[in-house]
């Protein structure tokens, strides 16, 4: 074989390999895409669950292009979710919430939970990141409580009931308030199997193995913990102003 065509057979060669290489890349999944959960005019896709004494009042709405909850003046109700229709089990969230220094109620996101019409006239059981505006503990949010009828404490940090011990206050934290910078916090939300990480305005608030809790008994029985729907929240009795946009969602 002459040097001419030696050059010829070893270029030949040479796209064979990356005709080869190209084809492996093009056979590989493709990576998760982020999906619009809120479309920005209304609320397609949520239902509003509570109480049936609750059913008449508004507390979520869509106002220029954001959901809001406002329950300001108002404090004669009980809980009342803004459930997702989808179902999740392992995914990524990411969401921008915009919060108010005159508002003193509480809000989370459900996750992997499910709604029970038979058990006290209503009631969503599943684990939640905590949204908490009022500023003696703002510093709360992204931390995880559990709302399942069973447990109704903290999970990450795991204490006995809801009351939060201030001494776990993190070295490090950042909460906007409307008026502070662009008015909007970003919060993402991670899981995978009982792993559950948090992340507020890029400070890692939770990054914990739920293995004995998100899987245990209780939880298998609502079928919640490692499998359900997504909600927000307006906490019982709470006069409450938040608002939410950009909420995405990837899955394999």
């Amino acid at each position: 074989m002459n040097e001419r065509m030696k050059r010829v057979a070893l270029v030949m060669g040479m796209l064979a390999v990356a005709a080869l290489a190209s084809s492996c890349v093009g056979s590989r999944p493709a990576a998760a895409q982020w999906t619009p959960l809120f479309n920005g005019k209304d609320l397609s896709g949520w239902t509003v669950k509570c109480l049936a004494a609750d059913q008449s009042k508004t507390f979520w709405s869509v106002t220029n292009g954001v959901i809001q909850c406002d329950s300001i003046g108002r404090k004669d109700h009980n809980y009342v979710w803004l459930v997702s229709g989808r179902e999740f089990g392992d995914f990524e969230l990411r969401l921008k919430f915009q919060a108010f220094r005159d508002s003193p109620g509480n809000s989370g996101l459900q996750f992997r939970s499910r709604w029970d019409e038979s058990w006290r006239g209503g009631w969503l059981d599943g684990p939640q990141v905590d949204i908490h505006p009022p500023a003696a503990m703002p510093w709360r949010t992204g931390l995880i409580y559990d709302e399942t009828r069973e447990e109704r404490r903290w999970i990450s940090p795991s204490l006995k009931n809801s009351r939060m011990d201030p001494a776990l206050k993190p070295a490090r934290h950042v909460f906007k308030y409307c008026e502070d910078g662009d008015g909007w916090n970003e919060l993402t939300l991670r899981c995978q199997g009982t792993q559950v990480t948090t992340i507020l305005n890029g400070v890692t608030a939770t990054d914990w193995d739920g293995r004995g809790v998100l899987d245990n008994a209780a939880h298998a029985a609502h079928n919640v913990g490692l499998q359900g729907h997504l909600a927000l929240q307006l906490h019982a009795g709470d006069e409450l102003r938040i608002r939410f946009k950009d909420i995405e969602v990837r899955a394999p």
